[in-house]
């Protein structure tokens, strides 16, 4: 028998689970609210629907935060995409503006 930690055990799948879960209804009810809005009374097209997405994953990952199941490489990881995001979002910038 070791004593290493367990990173992940049944309780860090429930509470990822839960997270989940309010996340898909968050967007899932957001989406039909926005959508119906925009659609019969602005008379308008969605673009908010990716907002609404990238609002959803936070819901989830405040959720998984509250219960502490959210790990080292997991921020490692949050942190590099953003900054891949970041630089990907800059040199498109760059690019356009050159044209």
């Amino acid at each position: 028998m070791t004593n290493q930690p367990v990173d992940r055990d049944e309780r860090t799948v429930s509470v990822e689970n839960a997270g989940y879960r309010w996340a898909y209804i968050f967007l899932t009810y957001g989406l039909l609210l926005s959508v119906a809005y925009r659609g019969f009374v602005r008379a308008e097209q969605a673009w908010d629907l990716l907002a609404l997405v990238v609002l959803s994953g936070g819901v989830a990952t405040l959720y998984q935060g509250e219960h502490r199941v959210l790990s080292r490489s997991w921020a490692v990881m949050t942190v590099a995409a953003v900054v891949a995001a970041l630089l990907l979002a800059a040199t498109l910038v760059l690019l356009r503006r050159a044209l």
